[in-house]
């Protein structure tokens, strides 16, 4: 009995080791951005409807950070870069509104399809549309429903546009938010996110990094 548990354990575990890995696949390669649409499209691809096996949203990111190293590389690093540098520009732009980076180009997984992903903190709610409409730029208005703690969720407007060749998404959240961050969509804890300095710091980093993997 014993056995036959164990191996029935291994069978899930290896399940969700290729569950986890074709998903990171289709994100990356189909520009999918979803963790939850990409887990139930690989299990439909590989013929899996066993739901204990249905690996968590952590493993598909840790896959897609294996992929990226392995299959693109330099080149999804470049990518990644130039969106940092975008995204200090436009934290020190939306400074009024204590901005901070979030989502992929933060965490290290943004691809050639992934927006530059910012909240702003404002108890105005027309504020930052009035603000973009200061400096003709345009930009379509959507809502995002955002965890603020585990007991509170919202619609919260969102705003979307292009400059540099790059998509920015605004997400503006009540200020008391930029004391307690959001729920993270990948793990449900609170969302990682950095400001104009952090950013600033962690460029320096991944610059001293370059000159090290070259310098090896």
């Amino acid at each position: 009995m014993h056995h036959a548990r164990q191996h029935a354990e291994t069978r899930i575990r290896e399940r969700r080791h290729r569950l986890a890995h074709e998903a990171a696949r289709l994100m990356a390669e189909g520009g999918i951005r979803d963790y939850h649409q990409a887990k139930l499209k690989a299990a439909e691809r590989l013929g899996i409807v066993d739901d204990a096996s249905l690996p968590r949203n952590r493993e598909i990111e840790d896959a897609l950070r294996e992929y990226q190293r392995l299959f693109q590389g330099d080149a999804q690093l470049a990518g990644l870069r130039a969106r940092r540098e975008a995204a200090l520009r436009a934290l020190e732009f939306f400074r009024p509104f204590d901005a901070r980076l979030v989502g992929p180009v933060l965490d290290g997984t943004a691809d050639a399809n992934a927006p530059v992903a910012l909240q702003l903190y404002s108890d105005d709610a027309d504020a930052v549309a009035r603000f973009l409409d200061e400096h003709a730029i345009p930009s379509e208005s959507r809502s995002r429903r955002v965890r603020l703690d585990r007991e509170r969720s919202g619609e919260f407007p969102v705003w979307v546009f292009s400059a540099e060749d790059l998509s920015f998404d605004l997400t503006v959240l009540p200020e008391t938010a930029l004391r307690q961050a959001p729920l993270s969509l990948v793990d449900e804890k609170p969302m990682p996110r950095a400001s104009l300095s952090q950013l600033r710091a962690l460029l320096a980093a991944d610059e001293i990094e370059g000159y090290e993997s070259a310098a090896d």
